[in-house]
Protein backbone atom coordinates (compact mmCIF):
# COMPACT_ATOMS: atom_id res chain seq x y z
CA UNK A 1 0.00 0.00 0.00
CA UNK A 2 2.93 2.09 1.00
CA UNK A 3 4.79 1.68 -2.19
CA UNK A 4 1.41 2.12 -4.46
CA UNK A 5 1.05 5.48 -3.03
CA UNK A 6 4.73 6.30 -3.76
CA UNK A 7 4.19 5.13 -7.32
CA UNK A 8 1.29 6.77 -8.06
CA UNK A 9 2.34 10.43 -6.50
CA UNK A 10 5.76 10.00 -9.06
CA UNK A 11 3.84 9.29 -12.01
CA UNK A 12 0.90 12.23 -11.39
CA UNK A 13 3.95 14.14 -10.60
CA UNK A 14 5.71 13.11 -13.71
CA UNK A 15 2.39 13.87 -15.83
CA UNK A 16 2.30 17.06 -15.09
CA UNK A 17 5.53 17.73 -16.25
CA UNK A 18 4.92 16.25 -19.12
CA UNK A 19 1.66 18.16 -20.05
CA UNK A 20 3.59 21.39 -19.17
CA UNK A 21 6.34 20.55 -21.16
CA UNK A 22 4.05 19.80 -23.77
CA UNK A 23 2.07 22.92 -24.31
CA UNK A 24 5.64 24.54 -23.70
CA UNK A 25 6.57 22.69 -26.96
CA UNK A 26 3.91 23.58 -28.77
CA UNK A 27 3.53 27.22 -28.06
CA UNK A 28 7.27 27.41 -28.82
CA UNK A 29 7.35 25.33 -32.36
CA UNK A 30 5.04 27.74 -33.57
CA UNK A 31 7.15 30.95 -32.62
CA UNK A 32 10.19 30.05 -32.88
CA UNK A 33 11.89 27.41 -36.23
CA UNK A 34 14.98 26.99 -34.10
CA UNK A 35 15.15 22.97 -33.25
CA UNK A 36 18.19 23.34 -30.87
CA UNK A 37 16.78 26.22 -28.73
CA UNK A 38 13.50 24.37 -28.31
CA UNK A 39 15.22 21.68 -26.73
CA UNK A 40 17.39 23.72 -24.39
CA UNK A 41 13.67 25.14 -23.24
CA UNK A 42 11.85 22.42 -23.35
CA UNK A 43 14.68 20.68 -20.59
CA UNK A 44 14.90 24.14 -18.57
CA UNK A 45 11.10 23.90 -18.03
CA UNK A 46 11.11 20.42 -17.28
CA UNK A 47 13.85 21.00 -14.64
CA UNK A 48 12.15 24.06 -13.43
CA UNK A 49 9.35 22.32 -13.06
CA UNK A 50 10.55 19.43 -11.25
CA UNK A 51 12.33 21.91 -8.76
CA UNK A 52 8.93 23.03 -8.13
CA UNK A 53 7.36 20.16 -7.52
CA UNK A 54 9.99 18.43 -4.93
CA UNK A 55 9.85 22.23 -2.97
CA UNK A 56 6.04 21.80 -2.51
CA UNK A 57 6.53 18.20 -1.56
CA UNK A 58 8.89 19.08 0.82
CA UNK A 59 7.09 21.80 2.51
CA UNK A 60 4.01 19.48 2.44
CA UNK A 61 6.10 16.57 4.28
CA UNK A 62 7.59 19.83 6.90
CA UNK A 63 3.62 20.59 7.38
CA UNK A 64 1.86 17.65 7.71
CA UNK A 65 4.23 14.58 8.80
CA UNK A 66 6.70 16.69 11.02
CA UNK A 67 3.65 17.39 13.77
CA UNK A 68 3.64 13.81 13.67
CA UNK A 69 7.46 12.96 14.54
CA UNK A 70 7.49 15.83 16.93
CA UNK A 71 4.25 14.32 18.92
CA UNK A 72 6.17 10.96 18.53
CA UNK A 73 10.00 11.67 19.52
CA UNK A 74 9.61 15.44 20.10
CA UNK A 75 12.25 16.02 17.37
CA UNK A 76 12.58 19.73 16.03
CA UNK A 77 13.42 19.48 12.30
CA UNK A 78 11.93 16.12 10.57
CA UNK A 79 14.56 16.51 7.16
CA UNK A 80 17.28 16.29 8.93
CA UNK A 81 16.17 13.08 10.54
CA UNK A 82 14.72 11.49 7.33
CA UNK A 83 17.25 12.03 5.26
CA UNK A 84 18.59 8.70 4.34
CA UNK A 85 15.26 6.89 5.06
CA UNK A 86 12.11 5.82 2.63
CA UNK A 87 9.88 8.79 3.96
CA UNK A 88 6.37 6.54 3.68
CA UNK A 89 7.98 3.33 5.33
CA UNK A 90 9.77 5.10 8.24
CA UNK A 91 6.42 7.33 9.04
CA UNK A 92 4.10 3.70 8.97
CA UNK A 93 6.13 1.56 10.84
CA UNK A 94 7.09 4.50 13.72
CA UNK A 95 3.41 5.63 14.24
CA UNK A 96 2.05 1.94 14.48
CA UNK A 97 5.15 1.27 17.00
CA UNK A 98 3.80 4.28 18.90
CA UNK A 99 -0.05 3.63 18.29
CA UNK A 100 0.85 0.20 19.59
CA UNK A 101 3.16 1.35 23.13
CA UNK A 102 0.65 3.89 23.82
CA UNK A 103 -2.65 1.20 23.56
CA UNK A 104 -0.43 -1.21 25.99
CA UNK A 105 -0.05 1.96 28.12
CA UNK A 106 -3.44 2.70 28.45
CA UNK A 107 -4.38 -1.04 28.89
CA UNK A 108 -2.39 -0.63 32.24
CA UNK A 109 -3.81 1.75 33.58
CA UNK A 110 -7.01 0.21 33.24
CA UNK A 111 -5.86 -2.94 34.95
CA UNK A 112 -4.06 -0.68 37.70
CA UNK A 113 -7.53 1.39 38.27
CA UNK A 114 -9.45 -1.81 38.36
CA UNK A 115 -6.84 -3.54 40.95
CA UNK A 116 -7.43 -0.43 42.95
CA UNK A 117 -11.21 -0.13 42.82
CA UNK A 118 -10.81 -3.83 44.03
CA UNK A 119 -8.36 -3.23 46.72
CA UNK A 120 -10.35 -0.57 47.95
CA UNK A 121 -13.87 -2.20 48.00
CA UNK A 122 -11.97 -5.66 50.02
CA UNK A 123 -10.18 -3.57 52.34
CA UNK A 124 -13.27 -1.44 53.29
CA UNK A 125 -15.05 -4.79 53.17
CA UNK A 126 -12.67 -6.70 56.02
CA UNK A 127 -12.49 -3.40 58.20
CA UNK A 128 -16.06 -3.09 58.13
CA UNK A 129 -16.90 -7.00 59.88
CA UNK A 130 -14.55 -6.40 62.92
CA UNK A 131 -15.71 -2.87 63.23
CA UNK A 132 -20.14 -3.34 62.69
CA UNK A 133 -19.13 -6.50 65.22
CA UNK A 134 -17.73 -4.20 68.14
CA UNK A 135 -20.42 -1.91 67.66
CA UNK A 136 -23.14 -4.47 68.50
CA UNK A 137 -21.25 -5.56 71.22
CA UNK A 138 -21.19 -2.23 72.57
CA UNK A 139 -24.32 -1.14 72.25
CA UNK A 140 -25.86 -4.72 73.77
CA UNK A 141 -23.79 -3.89 76.63
CA UNK A 142 -24.88 -0.24 76.83
CA UNK A 143 -28.02 -1.20 76.86
CA UNK A 144 -28.41 -3.06 79.73
CA UNK A 145 -25.65 -6.27 78.77
CA UNK A 146 -23.12 -5.09 80.99
CA UNK A 147 -25.50 -6.15 84.34
CA UNK A 148 -25.31 -9.79 83.24
CA UNK A 149 -22.50 -11.29 84.08
CA UNK A 150 -23.80 -14.59 81.60
CA UNK A 151 -23.44 -11.70 78.19
CA UNK A 152 -21.75 -9.04 79.68
CA UNK A 153 -17.91 -11.35 79.80
CA UNK A 154 -18.76 -13.10 76.41
CA UNK A 155 -19.56 -9.85 74.47
CA UNK A 156 -16.03 -8.39 75.98
CA UNK A 157 -14.58 -11.64 74.89
CA UNK A 158 -15.65 -11.51 71.26
CA UNK A 159 -15.23 -7.62 70.78
CA UNK A 160 -11.66 -8.22 72.31
CA UNK A 161 -11.25 -10.87 69.39
CA UNK A 162 -13.02 -8.35 66.80
CA UNK A 163 -10.43 -5.96 67.60
CA UNK A 164 -7.05 -8.18 67.45
CA UNK A 165 -8.67 -8.84 63.79
CA UNK A 166 -8.67 -5.45 63.07
CA UNK A 167 -4.84 -4.93 64.61
CA UNK A 168 -3.68 -8.26 62.16
CA UNK A 169 -5.30 -6.54 59.33
CA UNK A 170 -3.72 -3.08 59.87
CA UNK A 171 -0.32 -5.08 60.81
CA UNK A 172 -0.50 -6.98 57.48
CA UNK A 173 -1.58 -4.43 55.45
CA UNK A 174 2.02 -2.31 56.81
CA UNK A 175 3.92 -5.19 56.11
CA UNK A 176 2.61 -5.54 52.95
CA UNK A 177 2.74 -1.11 52.05
CA UNK A 178 6.61 -1.68 53.56
CA UNK A 179 7.94 -4.46 51.66
CA UNK A 180 6.43 -2.57 47.99
CA UNK A 181 8.03 0.50 48.84
CA UNK A 182 11.43 -1.35 49.89
CA UNK A 183 11.11 0.57 53.49
CA UNK A 184 11.11 -2.97 55.00
CA UNK A 185 14.84 -4.24 54.76
CA UNK A 186 15.88 -8.07 55.13
CA UNK A 187 18.16 -8.62 57.98
CA UNK A 188 20.22 -11.60 56.64
CA UNK A 189 21.77 -13.87 58.68
CA UNK A 190 22.93 -17.36 58.30
CA UNK A 191 20.40 -19.91 60.47
CA UNK A 192 19.52 -23.57 60.44
CA UNK A 193 16.21 -24.09 58.46
CA UNK A 194 15.67 -27.27 59.46
CA UNK A 195 15.93 -26.08 62.91
CA UNK A 196 13.73 -23.34 62.35
CA UNK A 197 11.09 -26.21 60.69
CA UNK A 198 11.03 -28.08 63.82
CA UNK A 199 10.37 -24.77 66.06
CA UNK A 200 7.46 -23.85 64.26
CA UNK A 201 6.27 -27.76 64.21
CA UNK A 202 6.59 -27.28 67.98
CA UNK A 203 4.05 -24.17 67.73
CA UNK A 204 1.49 -26.28 65.88
CA UNK A 205 1.97 -29.46 67.85
CA UNK A 206 -1.43 -29.05 69.78
CA UNK A 207 -3.70 -28.21 66.72
CA UNK A 208 -2.06 -30.90 64.52
CA UNK A 209 -2.90 -33.30 67.16
CA UNK A 210 -6.32 -32.14 66.99
CA UNK A 211 -7.40 -32.57 63.69
CA UNK A 212 -5.04 -35.64 63.40
CA UNK A 213 -2.24 -34.71 61.30
CA UNK A 214 1.28 -35.64 60.89
CA UNK A 215 4.22 -33.34 60.91
CA UNK A 216 7.19 -34.38 59.38
CA UNK A 217 10.01 -33.26 57.75
CA UNK A 218 12.73 -34.72 54.69
CA UNK A 219 15.61 -33.49 54.21
CA UNK A 220 19.10 -34.18 52.46
CA UNK A 221 21.60 -36.52 54.76
CA UNK A 222 23.21 -34.54 57.60
CA UNK A 223 20.00 -32.58 59.22
CA UNK A 224 21.29 -29.40 59.10
CA UNK A 225 20.89 -26.89 56.58
CA UNK A 226 22.67 -23.42 56.73
CA UNK A 227 20.91 -21.39 54.39
CA UNK A 228 21.50 -17.02 54.40
CA UNK A 229 18.36 -15.01 54.95
CA UNK A 230 15.93 -13.06 57.34
CA UNK A 231 15.58 -15.86 59.85
CA UNK A 232 12.57 -13.68 60.94
CA UNK A 233 10.93 -13.08 57.77
CA UNK A 234 10.86 -16.86 56.79
CA UNK A 235 9.44 -17.79 59.72
CA UNK A 236 6.51 -16.04 58.88
CA UNK A 237 6.55 -17.60 55.55
CA UNK A 238 6.56 -21.03 57.19
CA UNK A 239 4.43 -20.20 60.14
CA UNK A 240 1.84 -19.02 57.35
CA UNK A 241 2.38 -21.80 54.86
CA UNK A 242 2.00 -24.38 57.58
CA UNK A 243 -0.87 -22.77 58.95
CA UNK A 244 -2.80 -22.77 56.04
CA UNK A 245 -2.10 -26.81 55.31
CA UNK A 246 -3.52 -27.63 59.04
CA UNK A 247 -6.77 -25.34 58.45
CA UNK A 248 -7.43 -26.62 54.70
CA UNK A 249 -6.10 -30.27 55.98
CA UNK A 250 -8.00 -33.32 56.30
CA UNK A 251 -8.26 -35.56 59.46
CA UNK A 252 -5.73 -38.04 59.43
CA UNK A 253 -3.22 -36.77 56.40
CA UNK A 254 0.02 -35.04 56.64
CA UNK A 255 2.58 -31.83 56.67
CA UNK A 256 5.42 -32.72 54.85
CA UNK A 257 8.14 -29.64 54.79
CA UNK A 258 11.26 -31.38 52.46
CA UNK A 259 14.31 -29.84 51.30
CA UNK A 260 16.10 -30.00 48.16
CA UNK A 261 20.16 -29.43 47.47
CA UNK A 262 20.56 -26.82 45.19
CA UNK A 263 24.20 -25.71 43.50
CA UNK A 264 23.55 -22.14 45.40
CA UNK A 265 20.26 -22.40 46.92
CA UNK A 266 17.13 -24.72 48.79
CA UNK A 267 14.48 -25.35 47.40
CA UNK A 268 12.08 -25.63 50.07
CA UNK A 269 8.69 -27.64 49.69
CA UNK A 270 5.27 -27.71 52.04
CA UNK A 271 3.25 -29.91 50.94
CA UNK A 272 -0.29 -30.92 52.52
CA UNK A 273 -2.55 -33.77 51.90
CA UNK A 274 -5.89 -31.01 52.31
CA UNK A 275 -9.09 -30.13 50.08
CA UNK A 276 -6.79 -28.68 47.25
CA UNK A 277 -7.16 -25.55 45.08
CA UNK A 278 -8.96 -25.25 41.57
CA UNK A 279 -7.11 -24.27 39.10
CA UNK A 280 -9.30 -20.89 38.58
CA UNK A 281 -8.09 -20.28 41.97
CA UNK A 282 -4.49 -21.36 41.99
CA UNK A 283 -3.94 -18.06 39.32
CA UNK A 284 -5.07 -15.57 42.08
CA UNK A 285 -3.93 -17.25 45.15
CA UNK A 286 -1.63 -14.65 46.00
CA UNK A 287 -3.39 -11.38 45.41
CA UNK A 288 -4.70 -9.47 48.39
CA UNK A 289 -7.54 -10.74 50.43
CA UNK A 290 -8.10 -13.69 48.22
CA UNK A 291 -10.01 -16.23 49.87
CA UNK A 292 -10.13 -20.18 48.08
CA UNK A 293 -12.89 -20.82 50.90
CA UNK A 294 -13.83 -17.43 52.38
CA UNK A 295 -16.00 -18.65 55.17
CA UNK A 296 -13.30 -21.21 56.44
CA UNK A 297 -10.73 -18.53 56.21
CA UNK A 298 -12.66 -16.47 58.31
CA UNK A 299 -13.33 -19.12 61.04
CA UNK A 300 -9.70 -19.37 60.85
CA UNK A 301 -9.97 -15.53 61.96
CA UNK A 302 -7.86 -15.04 58.36
CA UNK A 303 -7.73 -11.75 56.44
CA UNK A 304 -6.37 -12.84 52.99
CA UNK A 305 -3.35 -11.08 53.00
CA UNK A 306 -1.48 -14.07 54.48
CA UNK A 307 -0.26 -15.43 51.10
CA UNK A 308 0.11 -11.85 49.68
CA UNK A 309 3.02 -10.77 52.76
CA UNK A 310 4.24 -14.24 51.84
CA UNK A 311 5.41 -13.97 47.86
CA UNK A 312 6.66 -10.23 48.94
CA UNK A 313 9.10 -11.59 51.73
CA UNK A 314 10.54 -13.96 49.32
CA UNK A 315 10.57 -11.85 46.37
CA UNK A 316 12.50 -9.22 48.85
CA UNK A 317 15.14 -11.99 48.84
CA UNK A 318 15.51 -12.04 45.35
CA UNK A 319 13.87 -15.52 45.27
CA UNK A 320 10.55 -16.77 44.20
CA UNK A 321 7.51 -19.22 45.01
CA UNK A 322 5.56 -21.53 43.16
CA UNK A 323 2.42 -23.29 43.64
CA UNK A 324 1.08 -26.48 42.80
CA UNK A 325 -2.46 -28.16 43.64
CA UNK A 326 -4.73 -30.77 42.49
CA UNK A 327 -8.12 -30.71 43.80
CA UNK A 328 -9.22 -33.08 46.28
CA UNK A 329 -5.59 -34.50 46.53
CA UNK A 330 -3.59 -31.65 48.03
CA UNK A 331 -1.34 -28.42 47.94
CA UNK A 332 2.06 -27.94 47.20
CA UNK A 333 3.92 -24.53 47.85
CA UNK A 334 7.60 -24.60 46.85
CA UNK A 335 10.37 -21.58 47.22
CA UNK A 336 14.28 -21.41 47.23
CA UNK A 337 16.24 -19.70 49.53
CA UNK A 338 20.03 -18.75 49.18
CA UNK A 339 22.50 -21.61 51.29
CA UNK A 340 24.85 -20.09 53.73
CA UNK A 341 28.29 -19.32 52.38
Amino acid sequence: MKRFFSQILTAVILTLIMVATGWLFIFLYIEINNILLLAGVSILAFIVLYILVALLLQRFVSVKISPIYKTIYRIGDIRKEMKSHNLVDRVNHDVVNWATQKTEEISRLYEQERFRKEFLGNVAHELKTPIFNIQGYVLTLLDGGMNDPDINRKYLERTEKSVERLINITQELDIINRLETGEMQMNMTSFNLVALVEEIFDTFEMTAKNKQINLRTQWFPGGKIMVYADRKRISQVLVNLIGNSLNYGREGGETIVSFTDMPNRVLVEVSDTGIGISEEALSRIFERFYRVDKHRSREHGGSGLGLAIVKHIIEAHNQSINVHSTLGEGTTFSFTIDKSK
